[in-house]
């Protein structure tokens, strides 16, 4: 299964992640931050990340980006973080840790003769939500924090927010390829179904629609809660997915998540969807293609999933970690018609519920 290689996106899923030595990272981490501390890897898809914990305690994030990652992007993701920072402090997001040199990111030459860029942040206590009870409360926190998020990344601009990255809902075409590659005779019909639902009814639509930067990847695992507190966001982590993209695509990309879990599927993606809304409401058209574009989202975490699992099989769990879940949901939004999934997703923004 290959994706064409002139696109950028594919090259960073197409390159493997650095795996430099926990002793060679130390050595870096101490030279460069002057921080003496213990490394141990935290699970990542592209870059090699690593929890740097000093014997009082303290923790960082090491992140040593994918060798395809371009330093523009990188910068962009710094940018984003500060620019959070001072549009809304109170927000919980990791915090950019400067070099003793005062720089926010610097390339780093290891031994084997590789040279990446290395960057580092804070570390955010709390329980990834995965780990939790689903609760409506706690998606409504998790709603209500996104839309924070999206208002405080308002008029946000940056020259590498329009990077090319497959995980981009909004341009699910591109991976049209991708369809032949589908074993399974009735999950390859689940998947042409929704590609051309999404070419009828989406992409049309999506350039008079509103765009701006988004987190793009706002799911169980980088959402933290309060350990006594599930309700409770305590940190929104990887802003490796941040891009310039239709932000309608930002509430179905997390809305998506939370099929799961409830007897009826969209009770839980309304009950986010509304909360949302209440925070920062999504005009008609958006209302219009939310639904649709919260399919999008499987299909795209179905395919991608697929073909690098079958590339990395030795980061084949993790990959795959969301893909049973895609195809589940792709066949119960299958079983009812277009207009009748939309009006479900929007229940709770067109009953007027407003607690």
């Amino acid at each position: 299964m290959m994706l064409k290689e002139h696109s950028t996106g594919a090259a960073a899923l197409n390159t493997a992640a650095p795996a430099v030595s926990l002793s060679e990272i130390q050595s870096v981490v101490a030279a460069r931050y002057g921080i003496e501390g213990t490394a141990r890897l935290l699970t990542a898809e592209r870059d090699q990340n690593c929890c740097i914990e000093q014997a009082n305690g303290n923790r960082y994030v090491f992140k040593i980006s994918n060798p395809s990652e371009s330093a523009s992007v990188v910068d962009f993701q710094i940018a984003a973080l500060n620019h959070i920072a001072g549009a809304s402090p109170d927000l919980p997001i990791p915090r950019v840790v400067p070099t003793l040199a005062g720089r926010s990111c610097e390339n780093v030459t290891w031994r084997d003769g590789s040279i990446t860029l290395v960057r580092m942040l804070s570390y955010l206590d709390g329980v990834q939500i995965k780990e939790t009870e689903r609760t409506p409360g706690q998606r409504r926190s998790m709603a209500t924090s996104l839309a924070q998020l999206d208002l405080a990344l308002h008029g946000f601009s940056h020259s590498a927010a329009s990077h090319d990255l497959l995980w981009n809902v909004s341009a699910a075409h591109r991976l049209n390829e991708q369809l032949e590659s589908v074993i399974h005779p009735d999950r390859r019909r689940l998947a042409e179904e929704f590609m051309t639902r999404f070419k009828q009814h989406v992409l049309p639509s999506l350039p008079a629609l509103r765009s701006q930067v988004i987190h793009n990847d706002f799911h169980l695992y980088n959402v933290l809660v309060a350990p006594e507190e599930p309700d409770r966001i305590s940190g929104v982590i990887d802003f490796g997915d941040l891009l310039y993209a239709p932000l309608v695509g930002e509430v179905a990309t997390a809305a998506a998540f939370h099929m799961a879990g409830c007897a009826d599927p969209f009770e839980g993606p309304a009950e986010f969807v509304g909360a949302y809304h209440r925070t920062l409401a999504l005009t008609e058209p958006e209302q219009e293609i939310v639904t649709d574009l919260m399919a999008t989202r499987h299909l795209i975490t179905a395919l991608i999933s697929e073909w690098r699992a079958a590339r990395y099989p030795h980061n084949r769990d993790y990959i795959l970690r969301h893909n049973p879940a895609a195809w589940e949901a792709l066949a119960q939004m299958a079983e009812i018609s277009r207009n009748s999934a939309r009006d479900r997703l929007l229940s709770e923004i067109r009953n007027g519920r407003n607690e």
